[in-house]
């Protein structure tokens, strides 16, 4: 006889976790399935690893530059790749144990194998080597994620043609790295390894770097990585890759040869909706999404889909909100989830955004005005020779409200988060002007400075 729940959850990254505990916060029997580790791509092949990379590539970043500040570090600085992996996998293991914690703590039941829906409110898991189990539930909630998309026609031979998924886990770093795709994985990916040592070239078929971010952000990376000697090839397409002895070997749309131990396939990620059994329970996809209103419902009662496979934003802090909304829905509470996400781009310097753009304000004919600041010229930059990067802040002009800030600079990925809030809460800019912050942090405006914008 299968065993029922108030709430089941298929997956337990960012927003199946956030769903199962925000459900037992609020009473409900929940049973979460998942055919792999807890934590879903974030903690196991996304945010939590490339972090965790990239605090040891900007250390040696650091400390490449410690001469401006007046430090000598003689010698060669040697990287132990072995180590960084060995602490990174340490990492994992620990904020895995955690979420176990936490769902024993709240009561919710870990089923472990690959979850399919049978029909409505009817899931089916599956484990290598063990019966199948089943179970049902009054709503269920579909946190299944995104997998890393691959170039069809492609060598598929992992040693030398990656994902995110298998670059996180390298046992060796390549000497040459070819990276296909500018997007917010690739940047990472060429930031980090550059300062490992590695010589990276990126191949991006739009016109900028981080598409969809602001123009100007895009710019300015596209110049730091210039000056780190990272080659960037903009509104280039690979059209032509092939694995020889020697490596791989890439002819780009304007002629050129690329040469590299490895290639990187960073294009951007799809839904993880095939075979989960949607058509059972009534379910239909578009591009393989699972489309959801603003309480993340679809179109079968009691059936809620969050986080990337519903294809609203394919970020993980944006998971947790869904999968915090679908639980209290699920529940008998009305919530819709219409906040401001934050992106972050964890290059050095850092990159964050919320809000409107330039070009979108354009687009939705926004009356906007713009106030562009240099980091450089901020007391603290200057003393801890952080000074690259600038903060960029759009407004409605005839409302005041903010609409947009776009960031570059040191610490901006948590710096984002005031801005989305003042956002959240439509501030207008010269209340955000009226804001006392910590000096020598930012400088102190009078509320006469929302004038100049």
């Amino acid at each position: 006889m299968a065993e029922h729940f108030n709430i089941a959850v298929i997956g337990s990254g960012p927003g199946g976790y956030d769903a199962a505990l925000r459900a037992a916060c609020l009473g409900a029997s929940v049973a979460v399935v998942e055919q792999s580790h807890l934590g879903g791509t974030c903690l196991n092949n996304g945010c939590i690893p490339s972090k965790a990379l990239l605090a040891s590539a900007e250390l040696v970043h650091r400390i490449a530059h410690g001469d401006s500040l007046g430090v000598e570090v003689s010698g060669n600085v040697k990287v132990n790749w072995t180590k960084v992996q060995q602490r990174k996998d340490k990492v994992l293991q620990t904020l895995r144990g955690g979420i176990a914690s936490l769902f024993r703590a709240r009561k919710v039941k870990l089923f472990e194998g690959r979850g399919a829906l049978a029909g409505p409110g009817r899931i089916v898991v599956q484990s290598d080597g063990k019966p199948s189990v089943e179970l049902t539930a009054d709503s269920v909630i579909l946190a299944v994620g995104s997998v890393p998309s691959r170039i069809p026609g492609w060598p598929d031979d992992p040693e030398y043609v990656c994902t995110s998924d298998e670059a996180l886990h390298w046992k060796t770093l390549p000497r040459r790295l070819l990276i296909v795709g500018g997007g917010i994985i690739g940047c990472e990916f060429a930031c980090m390894l550059q300062a490992l040592g590695v010589e990276v070239t990126v191949v991006e078929m739009l016109d900028s770097l981080i598409p969809g971010m602001d123009a100007q952000l895009a710019e300015a990376l596209e110049k730091t990585f210039a000056q780190r000697g990272i080659a960037v090839h903009t509104a280039t397409k690979v059209e032509d890759l092939t694995v020889g002895a020697k490596g791989v070997s890439a002819t780009l749309s304007d002629d050129k040869k690329v040469s590299a131990d490895r290639v990187l396939v960073a294009t951007g990620r799809r839904p993880n909706t095939n075979d989960i059994g949607l058509e059972n329970a009534g379910l239909s996809t578009d591009r393989g999404f699972v489309r959801v209103n603003d309480a993340m419902e679809t179109s079968v009662k009691g059936h809620y889909c969050i986080g990337d496979a519903n294809g609203r934003c394919l970020l993980a802090h944006a998971a947790s909100a869904h999968g915090v909304t679908a639980a209290a829905n699920a529940l008998g509470e009305r919530r819709t989830f219409d906040a401001p996400v934050p992106s972050a781009v964890y290059t050095f310097p850092e990159i964050a955004a919320v809000g409107k753009t330039v070009s979108q304000c354009r687009e939705a004919q926004i009356p906007f005005t713009v106030g562009t600041f240099p980091i450089g010229y901020l007391g603290k930059a200057m003393a801890v020779g952080e000074t690259d990067g600038f903060v960029k802040v759009i407004r409605h002009r005839e409302t005041d409200e903010l609409l947009g800030v776009h960031m570059m600079g040191h610490n901006v990925t948590e710096c984002i988060a005031a801005a989305t809030g003042l956002l959240h809460s439509k501030a207008t800019v010269r209340e955000v002007a009226e804001i006392i912050v910590a000096h020598p942090t930012c400088l102190l405006y009078t509320s006469d400075a929302a004038d100049e914008l």
